[in-house]
């Protein structure tokens, strides 16, 4: 099944799996040979911490492959620019209760990130969004009751 991914993501995610695999791995690896050259493996702390982190690494490495060879990769700026919120596009929010506004992309689960203001396609405000124009209204259904924004603005950048 085919994970939606934004083309930036894709390079943070090709990024990573770089780095785990050409940096991280090899010093695993070296820290693993220092460890067992210090004698008894039972009773040795950093050949078991060596183990443990490589055993974190090769799994991230097998799942960052997995999602990168099922990725459908979108670039937000070749996507037609009809003034509807889809997958990619930055969205600016404004909140009719408090008057808060905020500003969301919306992209792939393995690329959401709230701190960054990267919110996931599945996410209850993206579902709520996904179709809508400038100006309308979109009610997001959150644990403590419904959430009207209004739609100030739509982007198609990167």
């Amino acid at each position: 099944m085919a994970v939606p991914i934004t083309l930036h993501g894709s390079d943070e995610l090709n990024d990573e799996l770089k780095r785990l695999k050409f940096t991280a791995r090899p010093e695993v690896v070296a820290a693993i040979s220092e460890a067992r050259a210090h004698g008894d493996l039972k009773e040795n702390a950093e050949y078991h911490a060596a183990k443990e982190q490589q055993s974190f690494i090769e799994g991230r490495i097998q799942e960052l492959e997995g999602v990168l060879s099922n990725a459908q990769i979108i670039d937000p700026t070749s996507l037609p620019q009809d003034g509807r919120v889809v997958f990619g596009v930055t969205v600016e929010l404004l909140n009719i209760d408090n008057e808060d506004e905020v500003t969301y992309q919306i992209v792939g689960d393995y690329e959401s990130n709230i701190k960054l203001n990267r919110i996931s396609v599945s996410s209850p405000i993206a579902r709520a969004l996904i179709g809508k124009e400038v100006d309308d209204i979109a009610t997001v259904n959150a644990p403590s009751g419904p959430i009207e924004y209004e739609i100030v603005s739509i982007s198609y950048k990167g």
